[in-house]
């Protein structure tokens, strides 16, 4: 299946890509992250943070990353990380996304940053 029947990526997949992009990360991270990307617009509940993980899981698009998972507090703490699928789909989503912005400031929409 071709990379871009998976675009548009909802804003939540995006933002978890993004932040799984530099490395490893636990949920709490991610969340945390996706917030302060996002300015605070974008805020996962840890159902819906996790219902995504299951996902990208499913996809192959991430993987849990047996490096940075452990036992914390008598707690299992699973983090993830993307696969070569994940970072070529958030790569391509990427491209897309800037060619958007190209495109707007070609047409002269009067829209600024």
């Amino acid at each position: 299946m071709p990379i871009q029947s998976h675009l548009p990526l909802t804003e939540p997949t995006f933002f978890i890509l993004l932040v799984l992009a530099p490395g490893p990360q636990h949920g709490y991270a991610i969340m945390k992250e996706t917030a302060s990307l996002s300015d605070g617009r974008v805020q996962l509940s840890i159902s819906t943070l996790y219902g995504a993980i299951r996902r990208l899981l499913d996809q192959g698009w991430i993987e849990r990353s047996a490096a940075e998972s452990g036992i914390e507090n008598g707690r299992e703490r699973k983090a993830y990380q993307l696969t070569d699928l994940g970072r070529r789909i958030l790569k391509v989503e990427t491209v897309r996304l800037q060619s958007l912005v190209a495109m707007t400031q070609q047409v002269g929409a009067g829209v600024s940053p």
